[in-house]
């Protein structure tokens, strides 16, 4: 049977990705290391190189529950440790009295530097400290570019990974039942919205669905998945239960407080 199956076609491309990987790990016999993965993809790559007994594969991303993280791919023998992952932390250093940095505005100055999204962690975000993650084969061309967040100037300083902000995620878990497991039915029985509006936030293009945006309705949702709209947070998919009686669909979902 073709791992293929098992993942949905726009995800063929990075599933051979990480086929190549496994196979450079399997000829070479030395490790190799990925850009920052989001969860879903972390979640296919650990399928794919769970078909071999003789490569492993390691994910850290910086902090104990980082969501974002780097893969070390390897030969059973060797032996990762943290500095394989070769990951920075910066703290953005700003007028904080004067002025608020959110997240989007972090990761849109972090993207207009010109580097791809894989290059960069997690966002960490407490009160008014500001941090992130970063390769740290790019770390020295982010200190001399970012200069700016929003309207505010900001300068950025490297400090050691113990010294992150440990974010805690709490789950509020729930059971619903869904007409069909299409993206609109989906969100209306998580959000509690009309259908109606449930297409429309998906045509405005505020959802996405691990971490993709998602713009068509019809879009089959599936276990595992974690769907996020901006302005009404995260959920998860943790398991489709099979059909009711009346032939609906029960769900166990977890929403973030």
């Amino acid at each position: 049977m073709s791992i293929y199956q098992h993942f949905r076609p726009e995800e063929r491309d990075f599933i051979e990705r990480a086929i190549h990987w496994r196979e450079f790990v399997e000829t070479a016999f030395a490790p190799r290391l990925t850009d920052f993965l989001d969860p879903r993809e972390q979640q296919i790559l650990k399928a794919v190189v769970g078909q071999s007994e003789e490569i492993h594969c390691h994910l850290f991303g910086g902090t104990g529950g980082a969501e974002r993280k780097r893969a070390v791919i390897c030969p059973d023998y060797y032996q990762a440790d943290r500095e394989d992952f070769e990951i920075c932390l910066f703290e953005i250093n700003y007028p904080k009295k004067f002025i608020t940095i959110e997240h989007r505005q972090v990761l849109g100055s972090l993207m207009s530097l010109g580097l791809k999204r894989g290059k960069f962690g997690d966002i960490l975000i407490e009160g008014d400290n500001v941090q992130f993650f970063a390769a740290k084969e790019i770390a020295d061309y982010v200190s001399l570019q970012l200069d700016s967040i929003g309207k505010a100037s900001v300068t950025i300083c490297e400090i050691p990974l113990e010294n992150a902000i440990q974010i805690k995620e709490s789950w509020i878990e729930e059971t619903s039942t869904v007409s069909s497991l299409r993206l609109d039915a989906v969100i209306s029985a998580l959000y509690n919205l009309s259908r109606h509006k449930s297409q429309d936030l998906i045509k405005q293009g505020l959802v996405r669905v691990n971490w993709a945006l998602i713009e068509n309705n019809s879009f089959e949702c599936g276990e595992g998945d974690v769907i996020s709209i901006r302005g009404y947070g995260r959920s998860k998919i943790l398991s489709i239960e099979g059909k009711t009686k009346k032939d609906k669909w029960r769900m166990v979902a977890g929403r973030q407080k």
